[in-house]
Parts: C-alpha cells; structure tokens; sequence
C-alpha cells in the first residue's frame, strides 16, 4: 500500500488507500467487485438514510473527484470512517469500520423484510501472493473472524446484510495455497481482524 488516508468529498469522510501498482484482489464490494487486479480501495460515509439506486456509480463519483485512476473498489458506510481500526499482524494491515446498527442479523436468519442495519466494512492487505483459491478462502476466514468478535462481544448476529470485504495480495512472487484460519496469513488475518471488531464494540 502506497497511501492510507482520510479525505472530504462533498463535506462527507472517505478513508482511502492507493497502491503504488496493481494488487490482486478479491471483494465484495459494489463498485469493483469479483476477483481481479485493482489500484486502489475507498470506503466512503454516507448518512443513515442514504437511498441512491446507484451506488456504483455514487462510487466512481467519489473516485473521481479524488483524481483515483484505474480500476479499484469502492464501499459505502453510514459510520464515520474516521473511526476506522487499523490492526497490523505478521505483515497482513487490516481496516475496518464497524458499524451494527439496531438490528444485526444472523446469516440463516428468516428475516424478510428489510431493517435499518449497520455495515461492517474489512480492507485487508496480505504481505504474500496467494492462488486465487486461497484468496476465495480468505473471505470466508473474515466472516468468521467477525462472526467471533460480534458472539464475544455479546451481538445477537454474525453481521449485518451490507457488509463488505476487499482483500489484496502481491501479484508476484510465490503463490501460498492456503488462506483459511489455521494458514499462516489466514490466521494473521483472522486476528487482524477480529481485533479491529472487537475493538469498536
């Protein structure tokens, strides 16, 4: 990561994070999500309320106005940015906003109708290039990570129905095949954050 830091757009927090060339990436993120080479990660406060239809594109609004070129990712949060948590271990940087609102969910939940709801949003970078596999299996070693922080933590959910992820690894060097809680990067991962969670709650 070349550069981490807070802007104003429009008088609202972006927490931005550039690289100084392409890492691969894997997220699920409105804007730049899937799998595939990206330059840059913002994670962008909107209020409570916020009801735009097109996110994606509210996402390409921001980047722009912050000169972000290349393809990247892009989320949205009703929680201030400023308050993200950053968490360092054995090389993984992990940043997240943490935000539960009134109602979490559980995942098998039966819950149709929508509730106002907090977002959980996880930028993570990994020190050490991984097949696209294990970076698939990075994904789930987040969920569960969070879904552990918000049980210790006494939350009646393992998250909320718009949290976002976006992990990114080196393009080069040798590929690790493992990225679940018990690899070496997953495991920094996990704590990394679990920590950053557990933290704001």
């Amino acid at each position: 990561m070349k550069a981490c830091f807070i802007a104003l757009v429009d008088g609202a927090p972006v927490l931005v994070q550039r690289a100084e060339a392409p890492w691969f990436a894997i997220s699920s993120a409105v804007l730049g999500g899937g799998i595939g080479e990206r330059n840059w990660v913002l994670n962008a406060t909107v209020s409570p309320d916020y009801d735009r239809s097109d996110p994606d594109r509210h996402l390409a609004e921001i980047a722009a106005a912050l000169g972000l070129s290349g393809p990247g990712i892009g989320m949205l949060t009703a929680v201030d940015v400023r308050e993200v948590e950053h968490r360092a271990d054995s090389g993984v940087r992990a940043s997240v906003t943490t935000g539960i609102g009134a109602h979490p969910t559980w995942a098998a939940g039966r819950t149709a109708v929508p509730e106002p709801v907090g977002t959980i949003n996880a930028i993570c970078w990994l020190p050490r290039r991984l097949t696209p596999a294990a970076l698939v299996n990075t994904v789930a070693t987040v969920a569960e990570a969070k879904a552990q922080a918000l049980f210790e933590a006494g939350v009646p959910g393992t998250g909320t129905p718009t949290d976002a992820v976006a992990i990114l690894c080196p393009v080069t060097g040798d590929a690790e095949t493992f990225g679940g809680p018990r690899s070496p990067t997953g495991a920094a991962l996990a704590r990394a954050v679990h920590g950053a969670i557990r933290a704001r709650l």
